[in-house]
């Protein structure tokens, strides 16, 4: 099973977390988050994170899921790639999450791919007619 580690803007990850929780009942025991404020120390905060990654890490890796690419939570997982074994998505939202949580049996490989595609695709316009609904969003 593949770790995942939220790095994130203030409590966002946890949040995050708190909508897994409601929407499938329960938080993945290899789901844990890191937030990042303002005044933390970015050195520290990698720290926080390499522990964190040696605890999900069960030996198929770790997922790294970071708010906004180019900020600090960002820079602080991409300090921590390592190809094959700790990869990164920037840009989490609510359906790329529940994606990764689902089908965290999945090669580390194929959920980077997955969590992409989960966080891309199920970003739809609104129609009153319903014509907006896209296949596979709504049920992760």
């Amino acid at each position: 099973m593949v770790g995942i580690l939220l790095i994130t803007h203030n409590g966002l990850g946890d949040s995050l977390v708190d909508c897994v929780r409601h929407v499938i009942g329960s938080v993945p025991p290899h789901l844990k988050t890191l937030s990042v404020l303002a005044n933390d120390d970015p050195a520290q905060k990698e720290n926080e994170a390499r522990a964190l990654i040696a605890q999900l890490d069960s030996g198929n890796g770790v997922l790294l899921l970071s708010d906004v690419y180019g900020a600090t939570p960002c820079n602080i997982a991409r300090r921590l790639c390592i190809p094959d074994r700790v990869e990164g998505v920037a840009g989490v939202n609510l359906p790329m999450l529940l994606r990764v949580a689902c089908y965290c049996n999945l090669p580390l490989e194929e959920l980077v791919q997955r969590a992409v595609e989960g966080g891309r695709d199920c970003i739809v316009k609104i129609h009153m007619d319903g014509t907006d609904a896209k296949a596979g969003c709504a049920d992760h």
